[in-house]
C-alpha cells in the first residue's frame, strides 16, 4: 500500500487545507521536507495558494548546509519568495515575540529519527510553548519513524533537561513527530491550539519497518544519510560524548566507532562474550576508516560497522542503545585506562561542567555502568528495563497508527 505522509495529504485534500485560507502560515521545515515527488514543501504549499509568511529552520538550517554538530544558522531572507526565514539553532533555540507575530497558523513539517537527543524533537517543544504563549495554532504534517516502534534505554532525569533532552522520555521514543506532540502537550499542560495531518498507510511493522519502501530518503540532517544511520542511531549519538570517532568525516557517520589505538576485531569479541543476547538483529563488521575532518582527523582508524539493514535486521531484536554501550564496556574490559569519555571543557549543546555522555544519557547512569568493572549486561538491564515498560504503557493512547 502506498505511504501518504502528512505533506501530501494536506495538499491533495481541499478540506484539510481549508482552514488554512486567510491565514497567515508559517512553515518549520529542512532539506527532507518534501512533497512525494521531491517537492519542496515551502514551494508546495506556495503553489498550492498558501499564504506562507515565514519559514522556520531548526539545527543545520532549512538548507541543511551546516554538516557539523553544534554549527549555528543565521536568519535570512528567502531569496526566491522575499518572506523572512527565522533560524531556531542561531541567535535563539526558542522563536523570538518577533517572529512568532509573522503567521497564525505554523506547519511543522520535519523528518525526525525517532531519538530523544535528536533536536527537532526539542524544537517542536519550544514550538508548543511559545505558540501557547502567543495563541497559535501549530500543525504537524505528521512523517515515519523510520526507527519505528520499538522502545529502548532510561529516561531522562529530572534536572537533566536540555536541547538534547527535552523531558523524561527513553532515549529511543518510538513515536512520529505528531505523536510525541500530543505527548509534550499532555506532559506539559500546554494549551495550545494542535492539530496533526496524518500519515494514510504507514504501517510501523510493515515492509521497511518504519520507512516505506519505495520512499525516498533524504538527509533530514547532513549526516543521517540513510535508513541504517536511523536504526543505528539511538546508540551511536552516545559517541559524540566520546573520545571515539562517531565517524564524521566519512561517508558513514553515525554507522560506525572506532579510534587508532583500540582493536576493532577485538572489541566485537569482547562484546560478544560480555552480552551476546543484545546483539540480535544487526550484524558487526570490524573496519579501517580515516576521518577527513572532526575527532582523529586524519588518522587510520580501527572501528565497528554496525548494520541493522539487510537479511541481519530484526526490528524486534536490535537494540542499538544496548549495542553501543556493550561497545564502549568492551573497550573498557580490554583497555581498562583508556580515556572513553570527553571531559568537562567540552561543552555539549552550550551545557557547562558537565560530561557530554551524561548530557546525551539524560544523567549519569550508563557511564558509570560502563565505568563499573564489576557491572554486568543485567545491571544496565536492570535501570532500562523498568523504564521501558513504563514508557510503552504510558505513550499506549497516543498512537495513532
Amino acid at each position: 500500500m502506498t505511504v501518504h505522509f502528512g505533506i501530501d495529504r494536506l495538499l491533495a485534500d481541499p478540506a484539510l487545507c481549508k482552514p488554512l485560507e486567510g491565514q497567515r502560515v508559517a512553515l518549520l521545515a529542512h532539506p527532507a521536507s518534501v512533497t512525494a515527488d521531491l517537492t519542496h514543501s515551502v514551494d508546495a504549499l506556495v503553489a498550492a495558494g498558501l499564504d506562507i509568511t515565514a519559514v522556520f529552520g531548526p539545527q543545520h538550517g532549512v538548507r541543511g548546509d551546516l554538516q557539523d554538530n553544534m554549527m549555528e544558522s543565521p536568519d535570512f531572507t528567502d531569496p526566491t519568495y522575499g518572506m523572512p526565514v527565522f533560524s531556531l539553532y542561531g541567535e535563539v533555540r526558542r522563536p523570538s515575540g518577533q517572529s512568532m507575530h509573522t503567521f497564525d497558523v505554523m506547519l511543522v513539517d520535519l523528518q525526525d529519527l525517532g531519538c530523544r537527543i535528536y533536536t527537532y524533537v526539542t524544537t517542536l517543544l519550544y514550538i508548543l510553548e511559545a505558540a501557547a504563549q502567543h495563541g497559535k495554532a501549530v500543525w504537524v504534517l505528521d512523517r515515519p519513524n523510520p526507527a519505528g516502534r520499538p522502545v529502548e534505554g532510561t529516561r531522562l532525569l529530572p534536572g537533566w533537561e536540555s536541547f538534547v533532552g527535552a523531558g523524561p522520555m527513553v532515549m529511543r521514543h518510538g513515536l512520529t513527530m505528531g505523536e510525541i506532540g500530543h505527548w509534550f502537550i499532555r506532559h506539559f499542560n500546554l494549551d495550545v491550539d494542535y492539530r496533526v495531518i496524518e500519515m494514510e498507510g504507514w504501517d510501523p511493522k510493515g515492509p521497511g519497518f518504519g520507512w516505506p519502501e519505495g520512499r525516498v530518503w533524504i538527509n533530514p540532517s547532513p549526516n543521517a544519510a540513510n535508513v541504517n544511520m536511523a536504526r543505528a542511531y539511538a546508540g551511536t549519538v552516545m559517541v559524540e560524548g566520546a573520545t571515539l570517532s562517531e565517524g564524521r568525516g566519512t561517508t558513514r557517520p553515525l554507522e560506525i566507532f572506532g579510534a587508532p589505538d583500540i582493536d576493532a576485531k577485538a572489541v566485537i569479541a569482547e562484546m560478544q562474550r560480555l552480552a551476546p543476547q543484545w546483539l540480535g538483529g544487526c550484524k558487526l563488521r570490524d573496519i579501517w576508516f580515516q576521518p577527513t575532518f572532526h575527532k582523529h582527523v586524519g588518522q587510520l582508524n580501527s572501528g565497528v560497522h554496525i548494520h541493522a539493514d539487510g537479511s541481519w535486521y530484526d526490528d524486534d531484536a536490535f537494540q542499538p542503545w544496548r549495542v553501543q554501550a556493550l561497545g564502549f564496556k568492551a573497550i573498557r574490559s580490554l583497555y581498562p585506562d583508556y580515556p572513553i569519555w570527553r571531559g568537562k571543557d567540552f561543552k555539549y549543546e552550550y551545557t557547562d561542567d558537565v560530561l557530554a555522555i551524561d548530557v546525551i544519557n539524560g544523567g549519569p547512569g550508563l557511564r558509570e555502568w560502563v565505568d563499573d568493572a564489576g557491572a554486568t549486561a543485567s545491571d544496565l538491564d536492570a535501570l532500562a528495563l523498568p523504564d521501558e515498560a513504563g514508557w510503552r504503557e504510558e505513550i499506549a493512547d497516543l498512537l495513532i497508527y
